[in-house]
C-alpha cells in the first residue's frame, strides 16, 4: 500500500470507547491527526460525518485504514456511486491487511502459496501423514488442508457449446 493513509474509526453508542480502534489505527501506521471518527452513531440510514471526511480524504492510491469491517459495512455498500473508494482506485486495508471488495468474496490471500499447496499434495499422497500432521506442518487448519486436497481432486470442468 502506498500514498498517505487515513484512518476511520466509529462507535455506535456514546458509550463505547474509541481508545482501542485509535490505537490500532496508529499501529498501523496512520498519522494521529488523519485518524477520524465517527461517535454515537447506528443504523444504515444514518449519516457518517466522519466517513464522509475520510472519504475525501484519500485519494487515487491512498488507504483508508479501518480497524474491523464492521466499522465500515454498512456504510460503504450503499455508496455504489462515484464516492465509492474503489471507484476512486483507494485501497482499503482492514486491521493491516488489503481488502479488495470486487473479489466477490473479499478474500484477503490464500493461505497457502501454490507451490505450497503443491507440497501439502504430495504430503498427503505419500500416506505418511495425517490431516491433523499436515495442518500442524503447514501451519494451518484442518478445514484448510481439506479444502486444498479438495480442490486438488475435483476434475475441471471443460465449457460446452451452447452454453449448457
Amino acid at each position: 500500500m502506498s500514498g498517505l493513509k487515513a484512518g476511520y474509526a466509529r462507535c455506535s453508542t456514546d458509550m463505547q470507547d474509541l481508545t482501542a480502534q485509535k490505537d490500532m489505527l496508529l499501529d498501523l501506521g496512520v498519522i494521529g491527526d488523519r485518524i477520524v471518527v465517527d461517535e454515537g452513531l447506528t443504523g444504515p440510514e444514518r449519516e457518517r460525518p466522519g466517513l464522509d471526511q475520510a472519504l475525501a480524504a484519500v485519494r487515487a492510491g491512498d488507504t483508508l485504514v479501518v480497524p474491523t469491517l464492521d466499522r465500515l459495512a454498512r456504510s460503504v455498500p450503499a455508496r455504489d456511486n462515484g464516492d465509492s473508494p474503489v471507484a476512486r482506485a483507494v485501497a482499503l486495508s482492514l486491521v493491516g491487511q488489503p481488502y479488495d471488495p470486487t473479489d466477490p468474496m473479499g478474500k484477503k490471500r490464500p493461505k497457502l502459496t501454490a507451490r505450497r499447496r503443491t507440497h501439502l499434495v504430495q504430503q498427503h499422497q505419500s500416506g505418511k501423514d495425517t490431516i491433523a500432521d499436515l495442518a500442524e506442518l503447514f501451519s494451518v487448519s484442518r478445514a484448510t488442508a481439506y479444502r486444498v486436497l479438495e480442490r486438488h481432486q475435483a476434475p475441471a470442468v471443460p465449457p460446452t457449446a451452447g452454453g449448457r
